[in-house]
């Protein structure tokens, strides 16, 4: 599993000429940290006498976070593995018009489920944004930072994870297709911005 890398290590692949990890492996190890400092801050709240009001509440938290996590740290191999299909079928031969033909029906298919991958790290992405707001509102007020970068990484993770659908779609021949894709994206890049601004604004509220 790439995240199963040192750091160090992921990051030397990541800048290396290989195809994957990428953009979308990238972005979704992103958002496994978001998922992270959520989880930080739930466990600085956690077994506090100030919060024990919010306990039962804030554990549930912590609970779905670290699912979240966990599936994000997946998704990072399924990215690179939905990748590999794409990267094999823009080397098919097309010298006749049956390869053409072959090749532009793997190529659609091929560009679909690399489409797929990038958009399930946004909607997991925005489940974790969710959770950093309960957060923001009732975690620990020394660590509400860390809500603040929590939902900065999560944003930059599903805009990043969203380019990923974009450059695929694009070459999409089955444009009602494609621009399903686009609309679900666009609809949860402007859901992810809304959730940014509220929770980032919130922090600041706090710590200003």
């Amino acid at each position: 599993m790439m995240l199963e890398k040192k750091t160090t290590e992921f990051l030397e692949v990541l800048s290396s000429a290989e195809p994957v990890p990428g953009g979308g492996g990238a972005s979704a190890a992103v958002g496994a940290f978001a998922s992270a400092l959520g989880m930080m801050v739930a466990n600085l709240t956690v077994g506090k006498k100030k919060y024990a009001d919010v306990e039962e509440e804030i554990q549930s938290v912590r609970s779905q976070l670290k699912v979240l996590q966990d599936k994000l740290i997946d998704l990072t191999d399924k990215d690179a593995e939905a990748f590999a299909p794409l990267s094999a079928a823009y080397g098919l031969p097309k010298d006749t018009e049956e390869q053409k033909d072959a090749k532009a029906r793997i190529m659609e298919g091929a560009l679909y489920d690399a489409s797929v991958v990038p958009i399930e790290i946004m909607e997991t992405v925005l489940e974790v944004m969710r959770l950093l707001k309960i957060l923001g509102e009732k975690g620990s007020r020394i660590a509400v930072s860390d809500v603040g970068v929590g939902v900065l990484f999560a944003q930059a993770a599903l805009e990043g994870a969203s380019l990923n659908v974009f450059i695929n779609t694009k070459l999409m021949k089955d444009r009602g297709r494609a621009e399903k894709l686009n609309q679900k994206t666009e609809s949860m890049i402007a859901e992810g911005r809304e959730w940014k601004e509220i929770i980032y604004r919130d922090v600041l509220g706090h710590i200003q």
